[in-house]
């Protein structure tokens, strides 16, 4: 008897809290219900808005690969939710992400999340729209133009030998992921910035910018311990390096034949007849980073990990460098291997760095019959669609000669491949991130032996960039 009375006081104190959380629940869909456009008679898209506040945010940062995702398999390819703070729609699919991608300006136009466009500040390239963004993203062309990025190969170059070395000289195992945002904060840092700092100079400031990157994308709460106060502590702190910095560079002449990244947007803006205000320049010189270093070591993980899952990949590489003599031509070998390049696109095909892009509705439109309400948020899925387009044959497999003449299954569908996004938005250091990733893929089959230093391979976590859960662990070797 005491038993049951201990259970029906417990039922008892506990069905209050859950029938008004259940209810806290309804008014939150209700509360965004309201909010769809009265003048279309199309419905909201299927979908949860989650729980208060949060959302289904933190389902969606728990994300890993593996197969599309639930959110994907529950609701189809455009549904309601609610992430980051924000009402979203989510868009997979080649033909839904061409009505995004193309409607820049007009029925969308970009909008990341509050606390991305708070920490990187309000002169970035990715928070400039219409006219300005225009303006901008021309100075910026020059940085990743052709011309430029002859500058930079020798240097390039130079920083990946460098760093795989350093690999090789470990006695025990290395953390991919660490030693790729270590390679690719580097480059950014000596290839673009043109920087020449001591070794605990550069420590200090990965380790400040690793702080802004763990928090760039964050609920947009400003209070004491949020991520958000977090990031903007360490953009403070980059800010006030990089003006000293910049302060020196602009007093100095230029010395010696090297452009930097610097160097090309000065020259841009001058053409342009746009001066560049000091906190533009820090806010482009964190952007510049954030652009080169984040994604790049991604990529540059996912890249190890798969030669290593694909040993039959890496040896027909490998066989092609030194067939063709590429191996001794370290100047060219990176631009002229063909399953170096297919390798590099399937990569980004099977495991494309950034998830999707956000977008805000200008004015309501219709996709797949349902309506997108104005100033709702659109995230069209990059990872979903490369992981469905029937454009690929058996998708699900890492298969990099689908990029060979012969095959080219990206040709079948423009918009079935966006690793880079699309449109007026398309990524502007694409070039430049795919040259880093075919300059190392060649070094490491040139010059080094690897192998897993773990029992099984790591899961890998897509949002907010792609990266292995626990760390992913290799031994190298110099060949």
């Amino acid at each position: 008897m005491s038993l049951a009375c201990a259970l029906l006081a417990a039922v008892s104190s506990v069905l209050p809290a859950l029938l008004l959380l259940l209810a806290a629940r309804q008014l939150w869909e209700f509360r965004w219900s309201i909010t769809r456009d009265a003048a279309c008679t199309l419905p909201l898209p299927r979908g949860s808005m989650g729980w208060p506040l949060i959302g289904e945010t933190f389902h969606w940062l728990l994300q890993v690969r593996g197969k599309p995702s639930n959110f994907l398999q529950k609701h189809g390819t455009v549904f309601k939710t609610h992430l980051l703070g924000k009402p979203v729609i989510r868009v997979t699919g080649a033909e839904n992400i061409r009505k995004i991608l193309l409607g820049e300006h007009t029925v969308v136009s970009t909008q990341w999340p509050q606390s991305t466009r708070i920490i990187l500040g309000p002169h970035a390239l990715i928070n400039s729209v219409g006219d300005l963004h225009k303006k901008k993203r021309k100075i910026l062309a020059r940085v990743f133009s052709r011309g430029a990025l002859e500058t930079y190969l020798t240097r390039l170059q130079e920083i990946v030998k460098s760093e795989t070395a350093k690999w090789c000289a470990e006695l025990g195992s290395v953390d991919v992921y660490t030693a790729t945002k270590s390679l690719t904060f580097r480059i950014a840092v000596r290839v673009l910035l043109g920087l020449h700092l001591e070794e605990p100079r550069i420590r200090y400031l990965s380790k400040i910018f690793e702080q802004l990157m763990s928090n760039l994308f964050s609920l947009p709460v400003d209070a004491p311990l949020s991520g958000l106060r977090k990031g903007k502590r360490a953009r403070d702190i980059l800010h006030s390096t990089m003006e000293r910095i910049i302060e020196e560079k602009l007093a100095k002449q230029h010395s010696d034949e090297y452009c930097d990244a610097f160097d090309y947007m000065l020259s841009g803006a001058k053409e342009s007849d746009y001066s560049l205000s000091m906190q533009e320049l820090k806010e482009i010189a964190v952007e510049l980073i954030f652009a080169a270093h984040s994604t790049t070591a991604s990529a540059s993980t996912s890249l190890i990990l798969q030669l290593m899952r694909h040993p039959d990949v890496a040896e027909r590489t490998r066989a092609e460098l030194e067939a063709e003599g590429l191996v001794l031509d370290a100047c060219g070998a990176c631009l002229r291997c063909k399953e170096g390049n297919y390798v590099v696109k399937e990569m980004l095909r099977y495991l494309p760095p950034v998830s999707g892009g956000y977008r805000t509705v200008l004015q309501t439109f219709e996709l797949n019959g349902y309506q997108i309400p104005k100033g709702w948020s659109v995230m069209y899925s990059i990872r979903d669609t490369h992981e469905t387009a029937a454009a690929y044959q058996k998708p699900e497999l890492f298969d990099p000669e689908r990029f060979s003449a012969e095959r080219d299954e990206s040709k079948n569908s423009r918009f079935s491949y966006v690793p880079f996004g699309g449109g007026v938005r398309m990524c502007i250091g694409r070039e430049f991130a795919v040259i880093v990733l075919k300059t190392l893929c060649v070094e490491l089959l040139a010059t080094v032996e690897w192998s897993l230093a773990t029992e099984t391979y790591p899961r890998m976590q897509t949002v907010p960039i792609v990266h292995p859960v626990n760390g992913g662990f290799c031994s190298y070797l110099t060949c």
